[in-house]
């Protein structure tokens, strides 16, 4: 017996820690008022009387069996739902009656039971009036052991069915009581009633429970002098299952296992709601992945077709200087020594020769370039609105079982990138932006020319470049006048000149092409930051909450591990 001496002492202790725990981490997975109060109420039932609960429909006779069990008739009964409130009897010297709450009432009585337990009786399950049903709800999850009655002519039917399910999931101990088995006249019918409960409690519940037939009435009329009628109520299978079968050690045990139930059931509710939670959070992260990838895939795809678009532009700038040094072979010879002395000439031909529409073919392409990179970043701004209102309609009409905050934060964020997506796509001003980025790399081109510019295309600043170019060849060509001097001056100045042009080409180029590419990458850049800050508060919600999540949600694990263990360890006592 030593065992049963100290091991319920060191299993309560080991319990009550595990839940104060489990409480702590429930509070902060958003544990709703009436959870946190279910899971306090079984915690405290640990130090009460063990609790017989009375549950059933409000015609199967629970008052009446109570009155049985107590011998006397302690409880109104009536065929119709008499029982508003959870009536919870104990033992005292006197019977009395006093409220304990705003549907709770305590029932004392002298009754020599009520000194080891305590019996509540419930309100019907299917009681018309809907608060009954919900009160039995909110009390069962307190009891030890639940004695769920049915009546004989209608046994187990679907509320009862539907009832039982929700006890079944707080893990409760449940003994069925066939009420009015005197209404039965024929042995077979009422072995087939039996029958009949005990296949459907199997199936319901996993595990054949303890079936009692009675007749409470006959019972408690047997008990007040009609002795006769003791034998046919059947009654003395259940009373001696409580008195003797519940020992110490059973009672004990139930004890134990009640509030283990209640919070099992808690956490594991908790730590689902939490998987939900993750699982959603997880698709968020992924979405948020995606769009990172889409960036970068993006920002690589605009790389690429802007060295395309750069190197259309190079080879129109390399065509010239080609023409420009098939114009010296040309033009800067012996037999053209009187022309290279009419310098206006020179720039005239120069410039129809090798320039040509080349700055205008250059603006053009810019242009298009521009307006390439502008229409690419309103598409960009399309597809993630685009991407986020299907992502968001994803877990509309799913039942989500996470904290009510969680799902109220995420879906603002995730509302307010959408939002701020489409403000953008339909407040883009494609004309406007295209312009801009013109003007700048207009202003940019001059500027890295040393030239005043004015309200004029980027073809003009290339032309004007281009004017000045034209006269710095034309000017070493036309000094080749000197070849009159000597025959060597002359293939040394269209070396000169072609040397020159080489440096003038090159430098516009590299001018072009570092104007061009700062205003790409600065633009490509400000288009992705844009959209980093807009998706920054909803990618730092998920990615702090996903954290926290997934920290509460092992807490639970484990404690369901640690609660699962010491419920098989009571299980064994």
């Amino acid at each position: 017996m030593s065992f049963f001496k100290n091991k319920p002492d060191a299993l309560l202790q080991e319990e009550r820690r595990l839940l104060t725990q489990l409480s702590d981490a429930l509070a902060k997975s958003g544990l709703d008022e009436h959870q946190r109060q279910m899971l306090e109420d079984s915690i405290l039932q640990l130090d009460d009387f063990f609790l017989i609960v009375v549950v059933g429909e409000f015609n199967a006779g629970k008052s009446a069996l109570i009155n049985a069990l107590l011998g006397e008739p302690v409880l109104q009964e009536g065929v119709t739902p008499t029982t508003t409130q959870v009536h919870l009897l104990r033992y005292a010297p006197a019977q009395s009656q006093k409220v304990l709450g705003d549907y709770l009432v305590e029932i004392t009585a002298p009754v020599p039971l009520l000194r080891d337990l305590s019996i509540v009786d419930t309100p019907g399950t299917n009681a018309i009036i809907r608060e009954h049903e919900v009160i039995t709800e909110r009390f069962a999850p307190r009891a030890d052991l639940v004695l769920f009655v049915t009546s004989a002519d209608r046994p187990f039917s679907e509320s009862e069915r539907a009832f039982m399910e929700k006890l079944r999931a707080w893990g409760k101990k449940i003994v069925l009581v066939i009420n009015k088995a005197d209404l039965l006249e024929r042995a077979e019918d009422l072995e087939q009633v039996i029958t009949f409960v005990q296949d459907n409690a199997r199936a319901l519940l996993g595990i054949q429970p303890e079936v009692f037939p009675v007749s409470a009435k006959q019972a408690l009329r047997a008990k007040q002098g009609e002795k006769d009628l003791w034998a046919p109520s059947r009654f003395a299978a259940l009373e001696s299952y409580i008195q003797e079968t519940l020992d110490q050690t059973e009672r004990i045990r139930l004890k134990l296992l009640n509030p283990l139930g209640v919070g099992l059931r808690l956490a594991r509710q908790s730590r689902d709601a939490l998987r939900q939670e993750l699982d959603i959070l997880e698709e968020d992260l992924e979405t948020i992945a995606n769009v990172e990838r889409q960036m970068a895939e993006y920002q690589a795809d605009m790389q690429r077709g802007f060295e395309l678009r750069m190197a259309e532009i190079d080879n129109l700038l390399l065509d010239m200087e080609q023409r420009a040094r098939e114009y010296f072979d040309e033009t800067i010879r012996l037999g053209r020594v009187l022309d290279l002395l009419n310098k206006k000439r020179l720039q005239e031909e120069f410039q129809t020769k090798v320039i040509g529409d080349v700055p205008q073919q250059i603006e053009a392409k810019v242009h298009r370039l521009i307006d390439w990179l502008v229409e690419n970043d309103l598409r960009q701004w399309q597809a993630l609105h685009e991407y986020l209102a299907r992502h968001q309609g994803k877990y509309e009409g799913k039942i989500l079982q996470a904290p009510s905050g969680f799902r109220y934060d995420r879906q603002r964020l995730v509302e307010t990138v959408g939002e701020r997506a489409r403000q953008i796509v339909e407040g883009y001003d494609k004309e406007k932006e295209a312009r801009l980025l013109a003007e700048g790399t207009q202003a940019a081109v001059a500027a890295a020319a040393a030239m005043e510019v004015g309200a004029i295309g980027l073809g003009a600043v290339l032309t004007a470049i281009a004017t000045t170019l034209t006269a710095d060849i034309t000017g070493i060509a036309a000094a080749s006048f000197v070849a009159v001097l000597g025959l060597f001056i002359i293939p040394a100045r269209r070396r000169q000149a072609a040397a020159a042009m080489h440096r003038k080409v090159t430098d516009l180029r590299r001018s072009l092409s570092q104007t061009l590419r700062q205003q790409f990458e600065h633009s490509l850049h400000a288009n992705l930051e844009q959209i980093r800050e807009t998706l920054a508060p909803y990618s730092r919600f998920v990615r702090a909450e996903h954290k926290q999540a997934a920290e509460r949600y092992t807490t639970l694990e484990d404690l369901i591990g640690e609660m699962e263990r010491l419920k098989a360890q009571i299980e064994r006592l």
